[in-house]
């Protein structure tokens, strides 16, 4: 599982620069407001070397400050503020001190002032600046420790999403190969070898075709329906003409992008409530449109619907007097609610997933996402953004009249994208 990287801030992704930076732009825009200061007040020009001192001066206990600060930030906050109030007021000392003793021997003989005097009367400047910059120090590093964690935090639920979705993935493939080689089984306890070892080598190739895909990304939808095709071939060796397919995707369709593996679960729902429980089969329709910033999805079938009665083909009933079948109304829970998850991990609310049985048969299952393209990776609009499920009803697919650029994967095609007749 791929790891992501930390985010810090542009200015801070080299901790080490943006101090520096930081305490050359802080000490040295101090000595150039006071030098204008003391030139704005027709103070002698001799007085800027007796301010470099004192700027130096705190530059370098400021350093010396950072030393002790570092150790002490991550301790308990008794021994963190208690240790700083001594650092700061052991630094403010020692720089009221070097400022007192320099203006001493810059006055000498030109005033009266004693050093306890000075050193009382500039100790407010180096209390202003070094108490200044502890608490820029403090803060810069509270917003640095705040973002790592966050930064942290986003990746351990991204990390979490992805294994999430990577467990709802590998949940469909034993529910698929289970049926499927329940299928094989039987096929080989009627001695059908043929079919048996037809049905292994489309396995084979829908196995190999699903396993090159990494859980929890997404392909396009073109790419999905020839997955499909992969797993309607097998389902073919079952069913032959019991099982009849219409694939009628708009053109701008194909090329937008939704998490992989998500259409096979309804479509062998639809295989085995609509198809298999009926002597003459059904037709599962496939439906896509792409409304507004929506794409719109639509799998149906033209079955006995939730309530309607279970029929057994001869080859069924050999499986059910093998132990092999249950009731056909009896569901494992897997396909829907697999599908309900992994839109929830994908897409979070901005999502619209529902199911609908007819009273006289048909069933119908209706996916609307965001639609998003691998030319345009924009992330799907926020939750605020207004649902055109609220201006529009979801149900109202385009009809065959209607819409323009429709594909329809039943008839010959031109179009180089064409999956194929079915």
């Amino acid at each position: 599982m791929s790891m992501i990287p930390l985010q810090p801030a542009p200015f801070f992704a080299s901790k080490n620069r943006a101090f520096w930076n930081l305490q050359l732009a802080g000490w040295g825009s101090a000595f150039l407001l006071r030098a204008v200061n003391a030139l704005a007040n027709g103070l002698p020009y001799n007085l800027l070397v007796l301010i470099l001192v004192t700027t130096l001066t705190g530059f370098s206990l400021s350093l010396i400050l950072s030393v002790v600060y570092r150790q002490l930030i991550d301790r308990k906050p008794i021994v963190t503020w208690g240790g700083t109030a001594v650092a700061l007021m052991t630094a403010v000392i020692i720089h009221a001190g070097i400022d007192a003793w320099v203006q001493d021997l810059y006055y000498s003989g030109l005033s009266e002032t004693s050093f306890a005097q000075r050193f009382v009367g500039i100790t407010y400047i180096p209390l202003t600046l070094l108490g200044g910059w502890s608490a820029l120090y403090y803060a810069i590093n509270f917003f640095l420790t705040v973002e790592r964690q966050a930064d942290r935090l986003e990746r351990l639920e991204a990390q979490a999403t992805s294994a999430q979705l990577a467990m709802l993935r590998y949940q469909l493939n034993p529910h698929f190969l289970f049926n499927t080689l329940n299928s094989i089984s039987t096929l080989v306890l009627l001695k059908q070898t043929e079919p048996a070892n037809a049905m292994l080598t489309r396995l084979s190739g829908f196995l190999r075709h699903t396993l090159i895909t990494e859980p929890g990304s997404q392909v396009t939808l073109a790419q999905e329906v020839e997955t499909l095709q992969l797993y309607l071939d097998i389902e073919r060796m079952r069913f032959e003409e019991r099982l009849r397919t219409n694939f009628d995707i708009e053109e701008a369709a194909l090329d937008a992008r939704l998490p992989s593996m998500l259409l096979q679960p309804l479509v062998e729902n639809a295989v085995k409530y609509a198809v298999s429980p009926q002597e003459d089969g059904a037709e599962i329709t496939l439906t896509a449109r792409v409304v507004g910033q929506r794409l719109r999805i639509a799998v149906t079938d033209d079955g006995p619907g939730a309530d309607g009665p279970v029929q057994l083909s001869m080859l069924e009933h050999a499986q059910d007097s093998a132990g092999g079948i249950a009731d056909r109304r009896v569901s494992t829970g897997v396909g829907l609610a697999n599908i309900r998850n992994r839109l929830m991990q994908s897409y979070d609310d901005d999502h619209l997933f529902e199911t609908r049985s007819q009273a006289g048969g048909g069933f119908t299952v209706l996916i609307e996402i965001p639609f998003e393209t691998e030319r345009r990776a924009e992330p799907y609009a926020s939750q605020e953004t207004a649902h055109p499920a609220a201006t529009e009803p979801a149900a109202a697919l385009p009809d065959n009249a209607a819409a323009d650029n429709v594909i329809n994967l039943n008839s010959p095609l031109k179009h180089q994208r064409a999956i194929g007749n079915t």
